[in-house]
This record gives structure tokens, sequence and C-alpha cells, in this order.
């Protein structure tokens, strides 16, 4: 059997390395941890009331949004409201404050930031 790489045509035909089977470097890899927390708040972020929920709080200018002030605007009956503001804050997306009767709702410093650094790719 011959071991000549050269065909018929008179081009050589040498093996090469398929990038394919370099492993990427641990540091660019997406830690367990890292991920089941990411999948959590994407999961949470899945359904669209809770994007519009998440979307309220986030552009109030006063940093934090009274439980009251979102059903009117979704169209939702507060038992809702109150459903999906809980998932959002068990994703650790909203952080929850309760004074008296009421509970006010703000967007956790950093988590959006962590979702969308979550989409960018790393170089």
């Amino acid at each position: 059997m011959s071991t000549d790489t050269s065909t018929e045509s008179g081009l050589n035909l040498q093996p090469f390395e398929s990038p394919c089977c370099v492993p990427a470097e641990d540091k660019d890899i997406l830690q367990a941890e890292e991920a089941e927390l990411l999948a959590s708040r994407f999961k949470a972020l899945s359904d669209p009331n809770r994007l519009r929920i998440l979307s309220i709080v986030s552009a109030n200018k006063e940093s934090e949004t009274c439980v009251c002030d979102l059903p009117e605007p979704l169209g939702l009956k507060q038992p809702t409201v109150s459903h999906h503001l809980k998932i959002l804050v068990e994703a650790g997306l909203l952080h929850r404050e309760k004074r008296g009767v009421w509970a006010y709702f703000s967007v956790v410093p950093g988590a959006l930031e962590s979702l969308s650094a979550a989409l960018v790719a790393k170089k």
C-alpha cells in the first residue's frame, strides 16, 4: 500500500487538522451553575406577560413599581399579576419589598446585564 498522497490531477492532499477537534478553553465555556441560573431566568422570561412586567418595572423612573400599578396596563387580574411577579422574583430578576399592604418591585442590580452578556459570544 502506498503512502503517496498525490492524486492523478497532481494535487497533494495532505491531512489537515480540523478546528472542530480543538477543545474550547475552560474560560470560554458556560459552567453548569451559571447555565442553571441563566436557564431559570430565560424560562421566567418566556412568557409575554412577564416580559411586559419586567419592561414596566425597569422603565419606571422611580426604579420601583407598586404591584397596584401593574394590572391595568397588562390587562390582567391581580392574582395573575402576582403569580407572574413571584416567578420573576424566584428567577432573581426582580426584588420584592413589602411596605404595609403593598409590595414594590425593582430590577435586581446586574440581572439584566448578566442576561445580555450571556447572549454575546465570548471571544
